[in-house]
């Protein structure tokens, strides 16, 4: 009955249009990893709604949406998205969990974060600088401070001792003005009484969800290729953004992951450094990054665009073992004559059909495309797959063929309603499974 909705390309895919239309079909979404470096748009009408956090399902007012023990949470990031969206209409209320167990980012890993990036100089990995990494570090080296801690008030207590010794890290790794450890545990100790009502096991709330007959949406942030196992490493983000991290940023068996949809943009792009092998430069790149509208929700920053790559689709069938995809911002691609498609590398002379797991590698391939005929005709808010340009359909065919994965929904565009579901597809039968009525 549960689904999980999952990044198949470098992040910024549309998986906030994606669940928040999925959403209705279930009674939880759970986010699983990441932090504010999310960066999920979703529009509804002349409504737009960005968030960070918060799953896309809070926009869904009967709908309980969790933040995992897998996400890291900046609580003043967190209470800004709370009170922007209540700006908005939007109540929050007592529908929210946060894990206990999900780590805190603390202002000293923001500052460390961007002594990092400044000091790998070209090598620089483009991070957001909000603190992500360095807060998954701290959780990695045991020094972490998790939700539950805040709620530690004691001068002495063990919140205070971590605070400490991290604050006093921090004054060596950057000098200049030192820190003052009892600032950061009074703003730390201060969040608590506003987060605390949010705060309880997830785990058990989602186990005893899906005991009572719940269907969950599981949400990833980022994509496959930034996975911090699986991604273009070292260019990658600091968690799990792959099925696995499902289980282990929720607190859930694999067997609750009933279906695994991946979204996908009928193009590609990316945001900061690092290996883009179909990767556009000049007025074509321009082209699609004003006509998609590509930059960042959480930074604002110029995407990185190219054309659809094969290769690394294949590559998030296999690793996230993707039962269907769904295809955004087809309508961007509208105005075009022709439109290539990757469908695999050449190194060295040699043709590769299967990612390559070097980055050094990934970078130094050229890649290998097949030319079709563009439609050249609207295809923005179209809402039935047969009312779509012939040579669109042919585009998708060609694109369902080349990555081995059947696509089961089509965006025409950024508004919820501009979207087709493949009739008898993967959707359909997994809303039957979940007891809902197939129109």
């Amino acid at each position: 009955m549960n689904i999980a909705v999952i990044g198949a390309q470098w992040g910024d895919e549309g998986k906030g249009k994606i669940v928040d239309l999925l959403t209705r079909h279930v009674s939880v979404v759970a986010r699983y990893q990441g932090g504010h470096n999310a960066g999920h748009t979703v529009n509804v009408g002349d409504a737009q709604f960005i968030l960070h956090l918060l799953p896309s399902g809070i926009l869904h007012p009967d709908v309980r949406c969790v933040i995992g023990n897998g996400v890291v949470v900046d609580p003043d990031a967190l209470f800004a998205e709370i009170d922007t969206l209540a700006g908005q209409g939007i109540d929050v209320g007592d529908r929210l969990l946060i894990s206990d167990k999900a780590h805190v980012i603390l202002p000293y890993h923001r500052e460390l974060e961007v002594l990092a990036e400044a000091r790998r100089g070209d090598r620089k990995i483009g991070t957001t600088s909000r603190g992500i990494g360095p807060s998954y570090e701290d959780k990695v080296a045991r020094r972490g401070i998790r939700i539950a801690d805040l709620g530690d008030g004691s001068e002495g207590g063990p919140l205070a001792a971590a605070i400490r010794e991290n604050v006093s890290a921090r004054n060596r790794a950057v000098g200049g003005a030192e820190a003052d450890w009892r600032v950061v545990h009074a703003e730390a100790r201060a969040v608590w009484d506003r987060l605390a009502r949010w705060v309880g096991d997830a785990s058990l709330f989602l186990a005893r969800a899906m005991e009572e007959g719940a269907c969950v949406l599981f949400e990833g942030a980022q994509g496959t290729m930034l996975d911090i196992d699986h991604g273009t490493y070292p260019f990658v983000t600091s968690s799990n953004g792959t099925v696995g991290g499902i289980c282990t940023g929720l607190g859930v068996g694999p067997r609750a992951i009933g279906g695994v949809l991946g979204i996908v943009k009928a193009y590609t792009t990316r945001v900061g450094e690092g290996p883009l092998p179909t990767e556009l430069h000049g007025s074509m790149g321009d082209q699609l990054r004003e006509s998609g509208r590509e930059y960042g929700a959480s930074t604002g920053r110029p995407r990185r665009c190219g054309w659809y790559d094969a290769v690394v689709v294949r590559y998030a069938v296999r690793v996230n073992g993707l039962d269907a995809v769904a295809v955004t911002k087809l309508d961007v691609l509208d105005a075009l004559d022709e439109i290539p498609i990757c469908t695999g590398y050449r190194y060295n002379g040699e043709l590769l059909t299967e990612f390559p797991s070097n980055a050094a590698v990934l970078a130094a391939c050229e890649p290998v495309y097949e030319t079709l005929p563009g439609w050249s005709s609207p295809t923005a808010g179209v809402r039935r797959y047969e009312d779509l340009p012939p040579e669109a359909r042919t585009y998708l065919d060609r694109i369902e063929a080349v990555s081995g994965v059947p696509i089961a929904i089509v965006s025409t565009g950024a508004d919820r309603a501009e979207t087709i579901v493949v009739r008898d597809g993967f959707i359909d039968r997994w809303r039957a499974d979940a007891g809902v009525p197939v129109s």
